[in-house]
């Protein structure tokens, strides 16, 4: 049934998931220890830098590929590994030509973008992270559109363990801690992650690869005309993502902040804030690539009603879920920075930004929809638009208010873009909004049960400062909150009716055409 494996996809996705942003956290407070505040600030400005190279040299191939592949399989007839061939072979074109630039352009882009031309070296080893993450990042799409996630998770966490094991060997014996050793050493764990990734799965593609049904659905020249749409959209995000980043220690500046602090705070942000606001949103990460392929298979059987129920049950169990962990770091917040070595900046802001979480979280399956239902052109505005607003907020109200600017970024842009996309999805998948009972509900329920939880605490005569006891505290709110709701039927993510008239209709298709 592909209920079941739907579940147990992202059930293994979000086991694994979790394990990497727990380490990839702890990864941050050990470099933070152990290099300071300001290195976290170069690395976060490197590796936006090379997320826009990454996105650059590969068009989001991971998406592509398992959009593509997936309607592929969602096709009586068709050559799946003739879609993945295509997607390896335009992004080794990109890679090639971005790897290219990078290397003419090393040294402006040191003088520019970070401080100095001492940074071109490190930058000229680029191209062999672009081109071996391009083709892992195909491999990795055409296994999730095959419903093989263990084979995603297994490469994810080898390529995770491989990068974080050459970055902590080569941060413990690093001595003097300049911005180019700190990004060589990102770079080289990147290479050495991309390179066991690329190894691994590799070798799952020749053993467990699905036979062609029959022709190919696409040519070449297709495939790179339904990518471009994507890849654009993504190309787009990064650059914009990149300039803000790039903006918020500038501005910083401006505020009235020594380099040195501005670097500090912005990387206390990215590696601290950040990290712990989208902790909680693993099970919705590892949703969102199954959502994508679910969604581009019904469209390809054109099967409506299945796009419906999907969208009407995702949509009111991430807002419940959203809702329940906005309210938990609303009120633990202030520990959870203090716990993780970010102290009182990084409590303060985790608290006043988590209110925004439930807008944060939709924004990641309600893009999965879009992208499997092919509404790249409205995406591509819709984040056009959002970082507009995030960018302006920067440019105008951080030299003036400091970090509290980025937070007022942080609520506009989030608010503004993702009420779009939750009308622009609800309107083509013709779902209910029915905001009351998955809004408005999860938020009584919340504070209800987390006073109720606080009162049976004091009752044990327990303060709520300790880690055990916030943990126990945490259980306890967490299992009368998630009680209610199974309790109400609200936790269902997919409807068997809608399962059944599924594969009724994909029977019923393959039969006329047999």
């Amino acid at each position: 049934m592909i209920k079941s494996k739907v579940v147990r996809d992202t059930l293994l996705l979000t086991a694994m998931q979790l394990f990497l942003d727990s380490a990839a956290l702890l990864l941050n407070v050990f470099i933070n220890k152990q290099l300071g505040t300001s290195a976290i600030g170069i690395l976060s400005l490197m590796g936006s830098f090379l997320g826009l190279a990454g996105i650059l040299s590969n068009g989001n191939a991971f998406l592509c590929t398992s959009r593509l592949v997936s309607e592929e399989f969602g096709k009586p007839c068709g050559d799946v590994n003739r879609i993945l061939g295509y997607g390896v072979k335009l992004c080794l074109l990109l890679s090639a030509a971005v790897s290219a630039g990078v290397i003419l352009l090393a040294e402006p882009i040191s003088r520019r973008f970070f401080s100095g031309a001492h940074m071109t070296a490190a930058l000229r080893l680029m191209p062999f992270a672009l081109v071996t993450g391009a083709v892992a990042a195909c491999l990795k799409g055409y296994f999730n559109a095959a419903r093989r996630a263990a084979v995603t998770a297994a490469g994810d966490i080898a390529e995770f363990i491989t990068r974080c094991t050459v970055i902590i060997a080569a941060t413990c014996s690093v001595k003097n801690c300049t911005e180019d050793v700190v990004c060589g050493i990102m770079i080289g764990g990147i290479i050495a992650g991309n390179t066991m990734s690329l190894l691994f799965l590799s070798i799952a593609y020749l053993r467990f690869r699905v036979k062609g049904t029959g022709r190919c659905s696409l040519s070449f020249r297709q495939y790179a005309a339904f990518s471009f749409p994507i890849m654009g959209g993504s190309v787009l995000t990064a650059v914009l993502s990149s300039t803000n980043d790039a903006l918020i220690p500038v501005c910083l500046r401006q505020y009235g902040d020594s380099a040195g602090d501005a670097l500090g705070k912005f990387g206390v942000f990215e590696a601290i804030v950040i990290p712990t606001l989208f902790f909680p949103s693993v099970v919705l990460c590892s949703m969102s690539g199954i959502i994508v392929s679910e969604a581009a298979r019904a469209k390809a059987a054109k099967n409506s009603l299945r796009i419906k129920i999907l969208t009407e049950r995702i949509k009111a169990w991430t807002l419940m879920f959203s809702v329940f962990a906005a309210a938990v770091l609303m009120r633990f917040g202030s520990q959870i920075g203090e716990l993780l070595g970010g102290g009182e900046l990084a409590g303060t802001m985790i608290t006043i930004i988590a209110p925004v979480v439930p807008f944060i979280y939709m924004e990641i399956v309600l893009e999965a929809i879009i992208k499997g239902l092919g509404l790249q052109s409205f995406s591509s505005m819709n984040y056009l638009a959002e970082y507009v607003i995030r960018i302006a907020a920067v440019l105008i109200l951080v030299p003036q208010i400091g970090f509290y600017g980025i937070v007022v970024s942080y609520y506009a842009s989030n608010i503004f873009g993702n009420c779009m996309r939750f009308v622009k999805v609800t309107k083509a998948a013709k779902a209910r909004r029915a905001l009351c009972g998955t809004l408005i509900l999860p938020v009584i329920l919340a504070f209800l049960t987390m006073w109720a939880a606080e009162a049976l605490v004091h009752v044990f005569g327990l303060g709520i400062e300790k880690l055990a006891v916030m943990l126990f505290f945490g259980l306890i709110w967490g299992t009368a909150y998630f009680g209610i709701f199974c309790a109400l039927g609200k936790v269902k993510l997919f409807s068997k009716c809608g399962e059944d008239l599924f594969v009724k209709n994909t029977q019923q298709t393959i039969e006329r055409i047999l």
